[in-house]
C-alpha cells in the first residue's frame, strides 16, 4: 500500500506559505505538474488513534485534506478514465513537522523526513462518491480544532484536479488497489498541541476524530 500526498495544490495557502502562488492562473503558469511526496505505510493513522507529536519537532501543522483510495490496478491512466480508478472518499490531515520543513527546503532535501514519519497521515471513514452524489471536483470539507472551525476548503478550488493528479502519479508508479492520495490543503493550516481534539468534515458529515497526545 502506498501513500501519495500532493504538495501546494490550493492557491491560497501556497500564498499563506509564502511561495507568491497568488492564483490559479499565475499558479498553473509558473508550474506545469503537481508537486508529489509519498509516505510510509506506517504514516497511516486510522480508527480514532490519537496522534503522537514527534519529539524533534516545536512545530507540527495540521493539513486538512480530501482522500481518495484506488480501487484497482492501473499504470499509465489517460487523465480521461482515471475516474474509474477510485469511487471511494474521505477526510484526512497530513500532519507535517514545519520547523524541520523550513530546513529541509532550505537546504534542497527530500521532504520525507517531515511529512512521511510515523502517525503523519490520518485518515477518517471511507465513504462511496456516491452518496454525496456530487462531482468530485464540488466537495466541501473543513476541520474542527477543539469545537472551532479553523480550516475549510472546496475541491473545485484545486490547482490540479483529482482526475489529473491519478493520471500523472499513475505515469511513474504502478497504483494498486488500496494506494490512497492525499490531494493537498487549502489555506489555514496550524499548529497542533498535546490533548487538542480533531474532527474532520466531509460535505458537512463527520468522518474523522481523534485526540492529540
Amino acid at each position: 500500500m502506498k501513500i501519495f500526498g500532493i504538495g501546494m495544490n490550493y492557491a491560497a495557502h501556497n500564498k499563506e506559505l509564502q511561495n507568491s502562488l497568488l492564483n490559479i492562473e499565475e499558479a498553473s503558469a509558473r508550474r506545469s505538474q503537481p508537486v508529489v511526496f509519498t509516505k510510509a505505510e506506517s504514516a497511516l493513522l486510522t480508527r480514532g488513534m490519537p496522534f503522537f507529536v514527534p519529539a524533534y519537532t516545536k512545530r507540527c501543522d495540521y493539513e486538512t485534506e480530501l482522500c481518495v483510495r484506488i480501487n484497482h490496478l492501473g499504470r499509465s491512466i489517460p487523465e480521461r478514465f482515471a475516474h474509474r480508478y477510485y469511487d471511494e472518499v474521505t477526510v484526512g490531515i497530513d500532519f507535517t513537522a514545519r520547523d524541520l520543513q523550513k530546513r529541509l527546503r532550505q537546504e534542497g532535501l527530500p521532504w520525507d523526513l517531515c511529512k512521511g514519519f510515523d502517525g503523519s497521515a490520518a485518515i477518517g471513514r471511507w465513504m462511496p462518491l456516491a452518496h454525496y452524489g456530487k462531482d468530485i471536483q464540488e466537495l466541501h470539507f473543513h476541520l474542527l480544532l477543539n469545537g472551532e472551525k479553523v480550516q475549510e476548503g472546496c475541491t473545485k478550488d484545486m490547482l490540479f484536479g483529482v482526475d489529473r493528479l491519478v493520471s500523472f502519479i499513475s505515469q511513474f508508479f504502478t497504483l494498486k488497489t488500496g494506494d490512497i492520495i492525499f490531494t493537498g490543503t487549502p489555506v489555514g493550516v496550524g499548529p497542533v498541541s498535546i490533548d487538542d481534539h480533531l474532527e474532520g468534515y466531509l460535505e458537512g458529515e463527520k468522518l474523522l476524530e481523534f485526540n492529540v497526545k
